[in-house]
């Protein structure tokens, strides 16, 4: 029996390797960000990055709700930030008190990619593979800008944006996507970890899909081309450099 062929696409997130590395059947790619979450380095990886003996580190989401279980994180969160000196640029770390944050206060730059009806299963697939190692499936808002890209990954002709999936609230236009993020309670997840510590395991680790440095190098260089700065991973990429 054929399986019935899905009536609507779908949207998928990309926060970390999906910047740099679309999903196949890709027609449409737009820029914006989540809202409400941090992204960190904090999620162990033994398939692509790492291996079982010496796993490596590749990016997972962490919400402000899950920020605020005093099991994981006090209340206490550092961040990266870029300030002006006499000397110019540099990076500096704050602090924030967890408790007095809101959402619209945390915000994680990437892109969201719309996959046409007919590839859904196609791509289904295709990330429930790429993404098994201690990744869930999530639907969670994508606040966009208006600027849309037909993506190189597209099998021709002009898609068209499903103006059903636009929707609006107080902090501005987003659409409902699908976003694989790593759970706290899973083996995999090995957050709160020093900048340190995540900085000389990426220097060193290598796995099936390369070497971990190569995944923080082209995710940090990925998200300077959305025009934003995530200034953990510019950090991350300092101490590497060193």
């Amino acid at each position: 029996m054929t399986k019935p062929q899905p009536e609507k696409g779908m949207w998928v997130i990309g926060y970390g390797s999906l910047i740099f590395k679309p999903p196949p059947h890709v027609s449409l790619r737009i820029t914006g960000y989540l809202q409400g979450y941090i992204r960190r380095f904090w999620q162990s990886s033994i398939d692509h990055r790492g291996t079982p003996a010496s796993p490596g580190r590749v990016v997972t989401l962490i919400s402000l709700d899950e920020l605020r279980e005093e099991r994981f994180f006090h209340n206490d969160l550092h961040t990266y930030e870029l300030s002006r000196s006499g000397d110019g640029a540099v990076i500096v770390d704050v602090d924030h008190s967890i408790d007095d944050l809101k959402p619209e206060d945390l915000k994680v730059w990437g892109c969201a990619y719309y996959i046409s009806a007919e590839h859904v299963d196609e791509v289904k697939e295709y990330l429930d593979i790429r993404e098994q190692n201690g990744y869930g499936l999530q639907t969670v808002k994508f606040y966009f800008k208006e600027h849309i890209e037909n993506s190189e990954n597209s099998n021709g002709g002009d898609a068209i944006f499903p103006e059903s999936d636009r929707q609006c609230d107080e902090f501005g236009e987003y659409i409902e996507s699908s976003i694989y993020i790593g759970g706290l309670d899973l083996e995999s997840f090995i957050g709160p970890e020093a900048i340190e510590k995540t900085a000389s395991i990426i220097k060193t680790n290598v796995g099936p899909s390369g070497k971990n440095s190569e995944y923080l190098i082209k995710l940090t260089h990925a998200v300077r081309e959305l025009n934003c700065r995530d200034y953990y991973l510019e950090d991350l990429l300092k101490l590497i450099q060193e």
